[in-house]
């Protein structure tokens, strides 16, 4: 491909997209079809020849825009919202032009430290603790692939604190155990598992009937720990579960990991993002205690995904758990304390400058309307919790304070689970399945960047058509 061709065809693609984003709404959420339809839409074996731009985007039409699941759809309400918007795609697209790798001050400057100001700038626009930011004594961000590996990470820097770096050299963790409740996101087992705690060193925690974690619980399972001769490390505590959106009392939390010089880590994915509206901003209730904290604007800011804000309060801990210094990647900079470099503070070596896609988000949409969109899918979810608790075939079974309502029919699981289906299965609104102490119930997550009134309307109108008369 020429400069010529990349010019014209560049054209064409942003005009694809723009299309594809403004007629979503069109498309049905979910394909319908079987695995393996995909691929065999498509030639089994490479071609020989270069094949013409015509061609490709001929199949892009045909195959791949009818078989993806459409997350920017408007009635999308499964799972949580994974928002795009213009200037994100424009600074991912900057991103993947300019091509650098971003490992180390060194390799890109502008790449760090960009990065670096982002981080500042969300950590003023959220209202979290100044010890997050990048001129505290012992604290700073990074932009994190996902809550997951922001959970990883946080549970490697815990893990090096607590044997006093002596994980590094023996690799043991047979004394460590580790907190959370059935309620936190997978990935912190999976974290776990990933650093050498296995699960019969992982406590799941009780929680209230509001699906927070109980502190009451907390101290007694680290207390039996200790008496048993273990060395508890790590407690994640959750801000907004993915099942219920669930908020743990971190405050309380915080008083037995301070006890115990335990690593708090707050996982705050989607909910986090909320307190850019100050009135929201009650989702930050604890942090400024914790050791960690991650929220994601790829959920409901519209940064496109992959984009994660991990910040610490000990990046002493961080970087002792995962830099390794040869001699290839030593530079002067880094060296006078003068400069950050990123890899020491992610498992990967290389980075994406991840960084430009925040930065256009907020300075091309600004910061308002992004608080009006929150604001907007905290209404719309308000007056679907309002519909829902005046229909006496329906019971609300979780907390609603902000864009999640979880519901189910009175009828029990097998009803509950028969109107999930039926409502996927008409193909118009796409909605997710959780089972909450043992009971079914039909997830309805607003966020979608597309998401207005009507749409809500129309799902509600759906839901309560397909839901059979009270008996």
């Amino acid at each position: 491909m020429t400069p010529e061709d990349f010019r014209k065809h560049g054209h064409e693609l942003i005009d694809m997209i723009a299309e594809y984003l403004e007629g979503v709404a069109e498309q049905r959420i979910v394909p319908d079809i079987d695995p393996g339809d995909v691929r065999a839409m498509l030639p089994e074996h490479p071609p020989t020849e270069p094949e013409s731009w015509e061609s490709v985007m001929a199949d892009v039409e045909r195959v791949v825009v009818p078989t993806i699941t459409h997350w920017q759809h408007p009635n999308w309400f499964a799972y949580f919202p994974s928002n795009t918007s213009y200037p994100s795609i424009l600074g991912e697209l900057l991103s993947a032009g300019l091509g650098v790798q971003g490992m180390s001050w060194v390799t890109s400057p502008a790449c760090t430290e960009i990065e670096t100001l982002m981080l500042d700038w969300m950590q003023e626009l959220l209202d979290l603790p100044d010890r997050f930011r990048s001129t505290s004594e012992h604290g700073g961000g990074v932009i994190q692939g996902s809550a997951s590996e922001a959970a990883l990470v946080a549970i490697l820097a815990a893990r090096w604190r607590a044997t006093d770096a002596a994980v590094n050299a023996d690799g043991d963790t047979g004394r460590l155990t580790a907190y959370t409740t059935s309620q936190a996101h997978s990935s912190v087992e999976k974290g776990l598992r990933i650093a050498g705690i296995g699960s019969d060193r992982i406590r799941i925690v009780d929680h209230d009937d509001e699906f927070a974690m109980s502190p009451s619980a907390l101290a007694a399972a680290v207390d039996a720990d200790v008496a048993a001769g273990l060395v508890p490390f790590f407690v994640c505590s959750t801000h907004g579960t993915t099942s219920s959106l669930a908020f743990d009392p971190t405050d309380a939390v915080a008083d037995i990991c301070a006890e115990r010089r335990i690593w708090l880590h707050v996982d705050a994915a989607m909910s986090g993002i909320a307190a850019l509206a100050p009135e929201y901003r009650w989702v930050n209730a604890g942090v400024d205690r914790a050791d960690s904290y991650a929220t994601n604007p790829h959920k409901w800011m519209g940064v496109n995904f992959d984009c994660t804000l991990f910040w610490t309060a000990d990046r002493a801990a961080l970087l002792g758990a995962l830099s390794i210094l040869p001699e290839y990647l030593r530079s002067q900079a880094a060296e006078s304390g003068r400069a950050i470099d990123y890899r020491d503070w992610q498992v990967p070596l290389g980075r994406r400058f991840r960084a430009l896609k925040l930065w256009f988000t907020i300075r091309l949409d600004g910061v308002e309307s992004i608080r009006e969109r929150i604001r907007r899918d905290v209404s719309l979810t308000q007056d679907l919790a309002s519909w829902v608790g005046d229909d006496d075939r329906f019971e609300i079974v979780a907390p609603h304070p902000l864009n999640l309502l979880c519901l189910r029919l009175d009828d029990g699981n097998e009803a509950t689970d028969a109107l999930i289906d039926a409502v996927n299965s008409a193909g118009n609104s796409h909605v997710t399945r959780t089972v909450l102490d043992g009971r079914s119930a039909l997830r309805v997550s607003i966020g979608a960047r597309t998401t207005e009134r009507e749409h809500v309307d129309a799902f509600w109108a759906e839901l309560a058509r397909l839901t059979p008369a009270a008996s």
